[in-house]
This record gives structure tokens, sequence and C-alpha cells, in this order.
């Protein structure tokens, strides 16, 4: 995959679809779009960023996006996140709208979500690059393969997980992974998108976060601490 070096903990999981000849075209379709002098987010070193913060045996929620931030500086691996110093993201401004009156935490001035990585909650996007500017791009030219198959390693280990699907794009990539159907021992959390075109339809009041640290505390897990600090 253009030189992306796959996590340790992932490798077992994703190398299958890795090997595919789909997974090879992928690569080589990236080298040759960066090659014709087309800008791709994020930048080569950051596109697995997920799955470098969050091993696969310390997820403990999954919340997936669709496709990376177009715009510069934006995307550096992680749905819903963006770098350090760049404006928050309308869809992003929701999410902290509803984390505040969730649990009642202080909502920061950036939108770097690493700090909920680094404690087990996979931030995974649908298809991990997108052209500069051109949203929704890189759908479709082989990165589902190999986030499904993400997502179905988490929904395969013993431990309950919690699944934030914000959307309907989200929802049906779920509905590819069989252990997250009818009788799960996870817990699905299903809502509209935080967008600002649809978060107003039942994103708001969803009470994604206490919903699923109850859930992770009863099966001792430990919750996650959604407060974000304000550097970081």
């Amino acid at each position: 995959m253009a030189n992306e070096a796959i996590p340790a903990s992932w490798a077992p999981a994703l190398e299958p679809v890795l090997n595919t000849p789909e997974s090879r075209r992928l690569g080589g379709w990236l080298k040759a779009e960066e090659a014709a002098g087309k800008i791709i987010y994020p930048p080569r070193g950051q596109r697995l960023r997920a799955l470098e913060l969050t091993p696969l045996d310390q997820v403990k929620v999954v919340i997936l996006g669709q496709d990376p931030y177009h715009g510069a500086g934006q995307a550096h691996g992680l749905s819903f996140s963006v770098a350090k110093g760049v404006k928050v993201p309308p869809s992003l401004v929701n999410i902290y709208k509803e984390l505040a009156d969730d649990c009642g935490v202080v909502i920061p001035g950036h939108g770097n979500l690493e700090h909920w990585a680094r404690q087990g909650v996979l931030l995974l996007n649908n298809a991990l690059t997108v052209e500069a500017g051109q949203a929704g791009s890189h759908q479709g030219r082989g990165w589902e393969a190999i986030t499904d198959a993400a997502v179905a390693a988490v929904a395969a280990q013993d431990k309950p997980s919690v699944f934030i699907l914000w959307g309907s794009h989200a929802q049906k990539k779920a509905r590819n992974i069989p252990q997250l159907g009818k009788g799960t021992r996870h817990l699905v959390i299903a809502s509209p998108h935080p967008s600002p075109l649809s978060s107003y339809r039942g994103f708001f009041g969803s009470k994604p976060f206490s919903r699923a640290n109850a859930f992770l505390e009863e099966h001792g897990r430990g919750g996650i601490d959604w407060a974000i600090p304000a550097e970081g």
C-alpha cells in the first residue's frame, strides 16, 4: 500500500487481504496518482495512523468515518480528527457539542483526537486516502476490503467492544461484518451522522459516549476518558 508499514498487532488480521491482487492494484494506483502530480491526503506515513495508535488487542471502541478530510493540512489518519493547528470541522464541532451535553466535559479549542486513539478508540475511515479537494475520490479503489478486515478483526475478538456508527455509510459497512449482526456480544450504537446536514435528525441526544462507557464498565473493560486535553 504505497510503502505504508502495517503495525505488528494488525498484521495477522490484514495480511490475507493485503496479499490480494486488489490490494496490490491499490498500492500501484496510489503511486501512479502521486507520480502524476496528484496531492493525496493524508501524506505518506500517516495513512495507517489509526492502526498505529490503537493496537488490535487494545481496541475498546470503533468509530467509523467515511474518508479523510480533503483540505490542506487537515487529515492525519484518524477519522473525524484534524491535525493540531487546523480549524475544527463542522462535523467535529457537533461531536463536541454532543460530548459536552452527554458527559459534561469542556470542549477543547482544537480537533486532535489522538487522546481517544491512545486509549483504545479506533478512529477508522472506510477509505484511508483522498485526493486534495475531491471528497470521496478514493472510495471504491480497494481500501474498503482492508478496512472491512480491520473492523472484522475487532468484532472477532472475545472481548466485547463498542461500535459507534454515525450515518448510513458506517451502518452499511457494519452490515458486512457477521459478528455485528443479531445476537452480537458487542454494543452497536447507530445514529445519524454528526454533519450539520443531518445532526438535528437524531444525532444530538443520542449519548454515544456515556452509553459506550456504561457498556465497557459493565464488561470490566474500563471506560474511555473522553475529555480531551486543551493542549492536544
